[in-house]
C-alpha cells in the first residue's frame, strides 16, 4: 500500500511540474516563437496543439477528452496489477499516466493541450 501512495505521489508531483512547466511558456513565450534552452538539442517554444499527435483530427476536443479518460483508467488499472513488475515497466506507466493527465487538465481547461519542446537532433 506504501508503494501506491508513493507513486500517486509521484504522479501527482510529474502533473503539477507538468502545469508550472506550461504556463511558465504561455506567459513568457509568444505563441510559435523558439527560445534555445540546451543549445543544439532543445529549445523551448510555445504551440497550441488542438488535436492529437501531429495536430491530427483539428479540434475533436470532447473525443480526445473521452478517449485520455478512457486510456488513463485502463493505465492505471494495469499500473495496479502490475505494480511489482520491473522498475521500467512501473516508470513508463507513471510517465504515461502523469503526461495524459497533464494533456487532459489542458484540454477541458482552454481547450488545447500547450506543446513546449523543440528537439534538434541533427
Amino acid at each position: 500500500m506504501k508503494k501506491r501512495g508513493i507513486i500517486a505521489g509521484i504522479i501527482a508531483a510529474l502533473i503539477a511540474l507538468d502545469q508550472v512547466v506550461k504556463a511558465y511558456v504561455v506567459q513568457n513565450i509568444a505563441l510559435g516563437e523558439i527560445k534555445t534552452w540546451i543549445p543544439n538539442l532543445v529549445s523551448l517554444t510555445y504551440l497550441q496543439n488542438r488535436g492529437a499527435a501531429f495536430s491530427m483530427l483539428q479540434d475533436q476536443q470532447w473525443f480526445f477528452a473521452v478517449i485520455t479518460l478512457v486510456v488513463m483508467a485502463g493505465a492505471i488499472w494495469y499500473l495496479h496489477k502490475h505494480i511489482e513488475d520491473s522498475f521500467w515497466t512501473v516508470l513508463g506507466l507513471v510517465l504515461i499516466i502523469a503526461g495524459g493527465l497533464g494533456n487532459f487538465i489542458d484540454r477541458v481547461s482552454q481547450g488545447f493541450v500547450v506543446d513546449m519542446f523543440h528537439f534538434r537532433l541533427c
